[in-house]
């Protein structure tokens, strides 16, 4: 499944912004979905992830108490409300796809992406 992440921009510290996944085809029912994000120089890295059905979010500590993943009702696609922002978590943010069984938090444990959107917080 190819999906596109989207909602990213420029804000200031302790704004808000919420991203959203969408799937160019097909559903992403079958799926569990993470967010991920690569800051400028530095490797992907993991986000926050949600569970087929709308539960077991779990957060890197980073973002915990800040960002909130969870997924629509009509479409289950994956949103991610980001607040309180800071410089940090300047990067462009993926949204990514893995039917894998277990706890995900590896970029390697997902098997679908797309291109992402770029979140850039000044202070």
């Amino acid at each position: 499944v190819q999906l596109q992440a989207s909602g990213g921009g420029l804000v200031r510290t302790g704004d808000s912004l919420r991203l959203s996944c969408t799937a160019s085809e097909g559903t992403l029912t079958n799926y569990k979905m993470g967010w991920f994000r690569q800051p400028p120089g530095k490797e992907r890295e993991f986000v926050a992830r949600i569970g087929r059905n709308g539960v077991g979010a779990y957060y890197a500590d980073s973002v915990k108490g800040r960002f909130t993943i969870s997924r629509s009702n009509i479409k289950n696609t994956p949103w991610l409300q980001m607040n309180s922002l800071r410089p940090e978590d300047t990067a462009v943010y993926y949204c990514a796809a893995t039917t894998l069984v277990g706890q995900p938090t590896h970029p390697h444990d997902f098997n679908s992406w797309g291109p992402g959107t770029l979140v850039t917080v000044s202070s």
